[in-house]
């Protein structure tokens, strides 16, 4: 596999033409500017708006982005961005960390260098990794899929062509949001190659299979999946729309980018442990820097139909079906419904499941310490396993 170097260049004109777009744009009434409980505070979105248009700088953002080493391999006929980290100890274990919507591998940033060296932040380099952070296929700076069928089952094949093509034939996984599907499609279907998976998010459609002969749901079960029905019900308009009519949702994302904001940033507020001050756990440059990425790579539309594509292919287990890969789950408190250990073990082979003091959706930005620390700790017992 040939991997090519890869610098991030946006163009003046595309930097133009946002301003543009953000200095004309349309505002909608608001019965009450400051509440979120209709969906984005207008109030807000003017604030991003200005701030976006006035202060943020792309350039910087850029420039900073292009330090880490990136680089793009053709993997099943498309274009794959990735971020390849070499590992600074005395023997690396080679990690791929999954992003997720409306993430990017931005929300990496902050922890490549804590896996990767952890001897230079504290840590011990006996704990480092090698770390790829690949953009899911239609996200970022990866070609998005021209047909039907990339689900994270098959972008969890891809991956472990990545992997093997970068050397690593043995690997651990990290995700949440849908880098923890990924993750758990690697474990099903590829256990021999996985070491291990970690994952601070359980994926909504994950169901472990039963039958007259599994054990009942247990009461913390069968709370869970009420909760979980109960989130649909009050959240869960934004999944049902990108899981059946995408498109729709896109035409619209893909002109306005106070749409785009909107969309992507009342999700960063709900989901993250901010209190109702965004700002406070998502850094307003770094959720800029997110949607800016949206914006200029023109993927809005891919990410979106990712849910349709995982919708069709659910992450649905077979009665007594188990994967004996070890994980480990890291429950944050502001998580989106989170199922009891129980429930993960009936599919899982859980040996570690940590329950943090501060964090949410968003953990790889918003407790990046925490977060490498949890993943250290629980690979650190694997790395005999791995033979490379």
């Amino acid at each position: 596999m040939e991997s090519r170097p890869f610098t991030i260049h946006v163009t003046d004109e595309a930097i133009k033409d946002l301003h543009r777009r953000l200095r004309n744009g349309h505002w909608p009434d608001s019965i009450d500017a400051d509440s979120w409980d209709d969906g984005t505070s207008l109030s807000f979105l003017k604030c991003l708006r200005d701030h976006w248009l006035h202060q943020f700088d792309w350039r910087m953002q850029e420039c900073r982005l292009n330090r880490l080493p990136q680089y793009v391999s053709t993997i099943r006929g498309l274009d794959i961005h990735f971020v390849h980290q070499p590992g600074v100890g005395p023997a690396p274990m080679p990690l791929i960390l999954t992003h997720g919507w409306p993430g990017s591998f931005v929300e990496m940033e902050r922890i490549i260098p804590l896996l990767a060296d952890p001897g230079a932040h504290g840590g011990d380099p006996a704990d480092a990794f090698h770390v790829v952070v690949p953009s899911l296929p239609g996200y970022g700076f990866s070609q998005a899929p021209a047909v039907a069928g990339v689900s994270a089952r098959e972008i969890a094949a891809m991956w472990r062509e990545l992997m093997g093509g970068l050397g690593y034939d043995r690997f651990a996984a990290q995700g949440g949001d849908i880098g923890a599907g990924v993750s758990c499609w690697l474990a099903r279907c590829f256990p021999e190659s996985l070491l291990g998976v970690h994952l601070n998010y359980i994926p909504g459609s994950f169901r472990p299979g039963r039958d007259e002969s599994t054990a009942p749901l247990s009461g913390e079960e069968m709370a869970f999946l009420d909760k979980a029905a109960a989130f649909a019900a009050a959240e869960g308009a934004y999944a049902a729309l990108q899981a059946t009519k995408p498109l729709t949702l896109a035409f619209a994302l893909s002109d306005s980018p106070i749409g785009l904001a909107a969309w992507i940033a009342e999700k960063f507020r709900a989901w993250s442990d901010c209190g109702g001050e965004l700002g406070r756990a998502i850094p307003i440059d770094t959720l800029l820097t997110d949607i800016s990425i949206y914006w200029f790579s023109g993927n809005i539309a891919a990410s979106l139909r990712l849910y349709k594509e995982m919708r069709l292919q659910p992450l649905t287990f077979e009665a007594g079906e188990r994967v004996s890969v070890p994980f480990g789950v890291t429950v944050f408190p502001r998580e989106l419904p989170m199922p009891p250990r129980s429930w993960v073990e009936r599919a899982f082979n859980v040996v570690r499941w940590t329950h943090m003091p501060a964090g949410g959706h968003f953990a790889a930005i918003e407790q990046p310490e925490a977060l490498a620390e949890e993943i250290r700790t629980f690979f650190r017992p694997l790395r005999s396993r791995c033979d490379i």
